[in-house]
Order: C-alpha cells, then sequence, then structure tokens
C-alpha cells in the first residue's frame, strides 16, 4: 500500500482553502464592525446598507463553512492508503504528480 494521491490533495486542498475562507471572513468583518458602530456612515441609506453588507458576510461565512464541511466530507471517505496500481490511476484521472 502507498499512499493515497487523492487523499494528499484533497488535505492540500482543505488547508488552502481554510485559510482563503477565514482570510476572507476576517477582511470583511473588520469593515463590516466598522461600519456597523455608526462612525463611518450615518442615516437611512446608511442602514440599508449596513443591513445589505451584515446578509453579505453572513452568506460568506455559511458558504465557507459549506465548502470545508464539503472537503471535510470527501476527505473523510477518501482511504489514506491505496495499491500502486489504484495510485498510478488516480494521478492519471486528476493529473496529480
Amino acid at each position: 500500500m502507498v499512499p493515497n494521491p487523492l487523499h494528499e490533495a484533497l488535505q492540500d486542498t482543505l488547508r488552502t482553502v481554510e485559510s482563503l475562507i477565514r482570510a476572507t471572513e476576517r477582511d470583511l468583518g473588520r469593515p463590516c464592525e466598522a461600519f456597523q458602530s455608526g462612525k463611518v456612515w450615518t442615516g437611512p441609506a446608511a442602514k440599508l446598507f449596513g443591513e445589505q453588507l451584515a446578509h453579505l458576510r453572513a452568506r460568506v461565512r455559511t458558504s465557507g463553512d459549506r465548502i470545508l464541511a464539503d472537503l471535510h466530507h470527501s476527505l473523510s471517505r477518501t482511504p489514506r492508503q491505496v495499491t500502486e496500481e489504484e495510485a498510478r490511476t488516480v494521478r492519471a484521472r486528476y493529473n496529480l504528480p
């Protein structure tokens, strides 16, 4: 048995995507919190914009959580070890090194 290249690729993908999602949430969170403080902009248009921004922030968080859940699920269903022949097949099918 040898390491499954698909399992390794999914682990790498999970690490990369998780980092990007957390960075996106952080980068969107700061302006959203600053905006909600009431010190950036006030009035009816500001209130509407703030509600839309909060909605989009929640959507980003939910979407990111779903992506991560899908990756975790795929990873949990992918064996860590496969035969050498299966590893060759996986590499060829997914164009992995």
